[in-house]
């Protein structure tokens, strides 16, 4: 750890008029937990602190982690009025300095993208709604299965509520036996999946594949390749294009559960991605001063912080921290191992509170270190700049990040982090506007289950739970905690898990399909043993599709559980 660092406050101070509350935040002493200790007294913004601290003497041991609380009236109050003149005075000063307009609409921040907030507003309820209006109109078709013109009735109201036919082998025999509802759900999952994923890769509604002013952006700032490891918690699905606002086209993003990604894995890309600037200048030269920067997003809760945080950490936010932390160091040292010297990677730990989607950045110092008890909260940036004219808050927001990063930090990192978090402050502002500060669904709300390889067109919270692996052995643990989670979500209700098998593949490589197809198929048969008492009650139903990667195109259904039974014959 660099012993260079300047001397401030664990994280960043709060403003003396905040912006509208929100769930149990508040500064954090040195070496203190999010949630471990009582909450403190905010501390008015003085000249003194609304500015960045200064270079001074560290304070004595004993004072670190302790804030000082003001003294009862009773006491000296002679003194404590001479204070509050001169606090007051201070305040005139800081007004001068720093002009002050009214907040925007609604109270936002002035560097919120208001059109950006309406435009993935409109994609969320769009697809969300798609999703969720299944089981309403499940039931209402249920309540007619024994009407004499049933499959009539049942087509017209799919096509009328949810855009499409339903399968008629799935309607004919429902004058005979029940109708087999939870097949009929599991159909509807995957066609609605279908459907969002051919959008998204034909029409692009979100922007991901506006990459060249990030990419240029990235350079810029000494790094050739964003490689994010959010958990695959489904809180975090929408990390990359919603909380970061950043074009998921340009972002390698692959997730895991407890962002313990595969360091192997990761290793093998870096090489990819390094083979590329010396073979092709993709995307630079292999002489351009830049690095390859992995990142790894840990979250927490401030609504229900012991339960709904990391499950893989035991909604232990310190220890989601630490695992995160290791794992990149791990990277680290296997690139420096294996090839070269640490240059040409770089590394970044960012926090994230799935219930208000606020993030915190852990900035490292010139050597990559980064300390867990040190943090930029963008939620605090929010609260100090919120009052401020757009360019008087960009310059503040990067002044604030500068003073609570470590002195030595590399000035492209604070570039870069500058970005991340006014970004977030959208992302606030949209939380708040259009879930009312905080998201209703603290917990898990997933919609389906995405194992095997891609997704890339998953970018809505709470829409899918991810396992990311080639095998069942490999990704047994995530696979596990995906049963768990839809155990309470679906079969505790009566409804299948619904499981999208999918692996990706690069067209370009004889035979990369077929393998492809062949790991989906082998896939599937392990998961139907693996979970051999769901499957034999209807209560796991699977989706195979490919996706050719370097095409562009939408996906391939290779395959389902649900395929129409075989016409009788000798």
């Amino acid at each position: 750890m660099s012993s260079q660092r300047r001397p401030t406050r664990a994280s960043l101070i709060w403003a003396s008029a905040p912006a509208p509350a929100v769930p149990a935040y508040r500064p954090r002493a040195r070496g203190e937990s999010e949630f471990g200790a009582p909450a403190a007294t905010p501390e008015p913004v003085t000249a003194e602190s609304a500015r960045p601290t200064p270079a001074t003497t560290e304070p004595a041991p004993q004072a670190r982690g302790q804030r000082i609380r003001p003294r009862p009236p009773s006491r000296a109050a002679g003194a404590d009025a001479a204070k509050r003149t001169a606090r007051q005075t201070k305040r005139v000063g800081v007004a001068a300095a720093e002009p002050r307009q009214a907040p925007g609409p609604s109270g936002q921040h002035p560097l919120t993208d208001r059109d950006g907030n309406a435009r993935l507003q409109r994609y969320e309820e769009r697809i969300k709604t798609a999703f969720d209006r299944i089981v309403p109109v499940l039931k209402q078709i249920s309540a007619l299965q024994h009407e004499s013109d049933f499959e009539q009735q049942a087509q017209s109201i799919a096509r009328a509520e949810l855009g499409f036919d339903l399968p008629g082998y799935m309607l004919a025999d429902a004058w005979v036996t029940q109708l087999d509802l939870r097949r009929l759900f599991a159909w509807c999952v995957f066609e609605t999946y279908g459907r969002m994923t051919d959008d998204f890769f034909a029409n692009d509604p979100l922007g991901g594949r506006e990459v060249r002013d990030f990419d240029r952006f990235l350079q810029d700032c000494g790094f050739h390749q964003l490689d994010v490891t959010p958990c695959a918690d489904g809180r975090l699905a929408h990390a990359i294009s919603y909380v970061l606002r950043l074009p998921c086209g340009a972002v390698r993003r692959k997730p895991y559960a407890g962002g313990l990604f595969d360091v192997e894995n990761t290793v093998s890309k870096w090489g990819e991605v390094e083979l590329g600037r010396f073979r092709e200048g993709v995307p630079n030269t292999a002489d351009a001063p830049t690095r390859y920067l992995k990142s790894v997003i840990y979250h927490y809760s401030s609504v229900d912080p012991h339960h709904q945080g990391c499950a893989a950490h035991g909604s232990n936010d310190a220890a989601a921290a630490q695992a995160a932390l290791d794992r990149l160091l791990a990277f680290r040292q296997s690139v420096e191992n294996g090839f070269c010297c640490g240059a040409s990677v770089a590394l970044l730990l960012i926090g994230l509170d799935t219930d208000t989607d606020a993030i915190r950045v852990h900035v490292p110092d010139g050597q990559g270190h980064m300390d867990l008890t040190q943090s930029v909260d963008a939620l605090k940036v929010h609260a100090i700049t919120r009052d401020l004219d757009p360019t008087a808050a960009r310059a503040r927001v990067a002044e604030l990040i500068k003073a609570h990063a470590p002195a030595t930090a590399d000035p492209g990192m604070l570039r870069l982090v500058a970005r991340l978090i006014e970004n977030n402050l959208s992302q606030i502002d949209y939380v708040r506007q259009v879930h009312g500060g905080h998201y209703a669904d603290v917990g898990h709300a997933e919609r389906f289950m995405g194992v095997g390889i891609g997704f890339e067109e998953i970018q809505l919270r709470n829409l899918t739970y991810f396992a990311y692996l080639y095998t069942v052995e490999e990704g047994a643990a995530d696979l596990d905690v995906g049963r768990k989670i839809f155990g309470g979500l679906n079969v505790s209700r009566g409804l299948p898990i619904p499981i999208v098998i999918r692996f990706d593949y690069h067209g370009g490589v004889p035979g990369a399909r077929e393998r492809a197809v062949t790991r989906c198929r082998r896939l599937d048969a392990a998961l139907a043993g693996r979970f051999t008492d769901l499957a034999d009650r209807g209560l796991l139903h699977r989706l195979l599709v490919v996706r050719d990667s370097d095409a562009g195109a939408g996906i391939e259904v290779v395959g389902s559980s649900l395929n129409a039974p075989a016409a009788g014959g000798h």
